[in-house]
């Protein structure tokens, strides 16, 4: 926190009037599912973005990246999107989703320090959106309920930077609780806490640093008719969870998707697969069954290399080794440990959850990693956190 209101003092000669703090964070199964209202397993984590901000006695806006080192201006009546603006671009997106609300601002000199880049892929420029519109709420006394907040947000991704609009990533930055997962439904707009704890286990988050590669455009399944298809493969289940689950009967699913190409196909089962990963998830952590648990996020890791086509053999060879930190032939029924490929699109990193003794061997392999395939991971060691806060 000294840290942060600091940097701020350097940069503009006076403390912040208000910090916020929002957490990072990854997404354990279904950020993929999204489009076909289906649900999204989360974390927020220790991985905090911290925004502070102090009021000007003018129009002008000043933006300063701490671990950039980077400065932008733009003023209260010009929130135009620039290219080379970049990481300034969402805190000015925010700022646009208030005015475009009807909401008035002044003038401010804004700090962003975060200990991860957004180019990390861990929820951190989420987490930068999630703090700037708290922070201003509360600095210029709006009052804006939850609901408001969302539509801000919400504006500021689709009307200014012209981005989806996750509700999964905005759900899990505003209302995380420590200790817990946060399950949305998208077809209800909605979200449950699932109390994870699970002991004796840690949880690291690896960014892998291999380049990020585009194999297939997966815009091109978010189509109407795909959402049509998997429509008619649910079956209501008032004893489910949701009260819905997809159709398990090969027959039927393989008629229905018989209209698209194979490629297609297999990307719409997977939509299908992760759904069910899901609640196979959720109910292993509601039993306290680590092994259901497990199964369910190894399952959801090979239905994105095998099906979804997005992981890469870096990620499958650290998330094999994971694997194989236990050497009892039963750990595909009973697994110790699990993981899985994590981020939207065709991202670089993964999460492992294992056995704390396995702490070392776990890292051993990451150093096994980097002499084999010359990249550099970095790791995280990471908890559960509560979403976005005040800390001044």
């Amino acid at each position: 926190m000294k840290a942060v209101n600091d940097a701020h003092e350097k940069e503009y000669q006076k403390q912040p009037d208000i910090v916020g703090r929002a957490p990072g964070r990854f997404h354990l199964i279904g950020e993929h599912s999204w489009f076909f209202k289906d649900k999204t397993l989360s974390m927020a984590v220790n991985l905090p973005v911290y925004v502070a901000i102090s009021k000007r006695d003018d129009s002008n806006l000043h933006f300063y990246f701490h671990q950039f080192d980077d400065r932008k201006k733009a003023t209260v009546t010009t929130l135009k999107i620039k290219k080379e603006d970049r990481w300034a671009n969402v805190v000015k997106a925010m700022l646009f989703g208030f005015t475009s609300g009807g909401f008035q601002l002044c003038g401010m000199d804004i700090t962003i320090y975060s200990e991860i880049l957004p180019s990390a892929g861990f929820g951190i420029t989420s987490a930068i959106k999630a703090a700037t519109v708290f922070t201003v709420n509360k600095l210029l006394g709006f009052n804006c309920s939850d609901a408001q907040l969302l539509s801000v947000i919400e504006r500021g991704n689709k009307r200014f930077l012209g981005v989806n609009n996750y509700i999964s990533d905005n759900y899990t930055a505003m209302f995380a609780k420590k200790n817990n997962l946060l399950l949305t439904d998208h077809f209800k707009n909605s979200w449950d806490y699932i109390s994870f704890a699970f002991e004796s286990k840690k949880i690291f988050l690896v960014d892998t640093k291999v380049p990020r590669v585009t194999i297939w455009n997966e815009e091109s399944i978010f189509e109407p008719e795909n959402v049509l298809l998997l429509g008619d493969l649910r079956e209501t289940k008032p004893n489910v969870y949701g009260g819905w689950k997809y159709e398990d009967n090969v027959t039927e699913i393989n008629e229905v998707l018989s209209v698209v190409s194979e490629e297609k196909r297999r990307r719409l089962l997977s939509v299908m697969r992760e759904h069910q990963d899901i609640l196979d998830a959720r109910d292993g952590i509601e039993k306290g069954d680590f092994f259901k648990f497990a199964r369910a996020v190894n399952h959801s890791h090979e239905t994105m290399r095998d099906l979804y086509n997005i992981s890469c053999p870096e990620i499958d060879w650290i998330l094999k080794r994971v694997n194989e930190l236990e050497p009892n032939l039963d750990f595909v029924t009973q697994p110790v440990t699990c993981g899985r490929i994590t981020g939207k699109g065709f991202g670089r990193c993964l999460y492992a959850i294992i056995r704390d003794e396995d702490e070392e061997k776990f890292k051993s392999k990451i150093t096994e990693f980097e002499k084999i395939f010359g990249f550099h991971p970095e790791v995280y060691e990471v908890t559960a956190s509560d979403g976005v806060s005040l800390v001044l």
